[in-house]
């Protein structure tokens, strides 16, 4: 049957093809991809391969991450593979974790069961009010794409969900408060891996400006929302940190950005 289907569609134009999966799918958006897509989800669609979803050590972490409720019922495998690809990295450097812009903890959450943080001599440093943004902190340019501050946002207080899920690991420190004030609690001199969501320029900058210099050479900065649409304040913003310390930033098109300490 398959062989049959193949050989039918050689005889059929593409663009006629392309008509009967509008017709079909009229909600599709991918309707016009060309090929048979392999990965379909939180806005990224290709035929490329992603058998990462088939690795066990991988979708145990992810799972783990996905019960926090982080991702509100969302799928993101595919930018959870780079978040676990970017610990993976940094385990093998000198210094600790930070993460600023925790919300209920999904992405550490699974770094710590993909690279088995618990028994690795580092730290992890979790930063988030665990409530939302904060008022002072976003621009009237900001404020006109819609960012709100706390649960007129769409947050909701989390932290104590936070601290029972990281409860059981030593070595990670959760630091509630504001971005940057919170900044200097992070007793760390030597940092290897710097993951920033805050979803508002004005903080996420502040903290890569901050750890700039307390980044060892080799660290992974992940920045989460550095190619959506939404946040093109925060794009413009590491755009111009990136131009200022003379480093380039990988975009993906997950919508994460990149940048490798020289």
């Amino acid at each position: 049957m398959a062989s049959i289907k193949s050989s039918i569609k050689q005889l059929i134009p593409e663009k006629l093809l392309d008509l009967y999966r509008v017709l079909r799918f009229p909600s599709d958006r991918y309707a016009f991809f060309p090929h048979p897509l392999s990965y379909k989800q939180d806005g990224l669609a290709t035929a490329h391969n992603c058998d990462f979803m088939k690795d066990e050590r991988f979708m145990r972490a992810y799972h783990q991450g996905e019960a926090t409720g982080s991702w509100g019922g969302g799928a993101v495998h595919w930018r959870a593979h780079v978040v676990c690809w970017a610990a993976c990295q940094a385990a093998r450097l000198d210094g600790d974790f930070v993460e600023c812009g925790v919300n209920r903890g999904g992405y550490s959450r699974m770094v710590i069961d993909f690279i088995d943080f618990s028994s690795v001599a580092k730290k992890f440093y979790l930063l988030d009010t665990f409530n939302g943004l904060v008022e002072k902190y976003i621009s009237p340019e900001e404020k006109l794409l819609g960012r709100k501050a706390g649960s007129a946002g769409g947050y909701e207080e989390c932290y104590e969900s936070v601290v029972r899920t990281f409860a059981p690991f030593r070595n990670v420190v959760i630091v509630r408060g504001p971005v940057p004030d919170t900044l200097p609690n992070v007793e760390s001199d030597k940092i290897c891996y710097l993951s920033i969501d805050m979803n508002n320029a004005e903080p996420e900058i502040a903290a890569g400006e901050y750890f700039w210099d307390k980044l060892v050479s080799g660290a992974i900065l992940i920045l989460d929302d550095y190619g959506h649409g939404d946040y093109i304040v925060q794009k413009r913003a590491w755009d111009a940190f990136a131009q200022r310390h003379q480093v380039m930033i990988l975009s993906l098109p997950t919508e994460q950005g990149i940048i490798i300490k020289p």
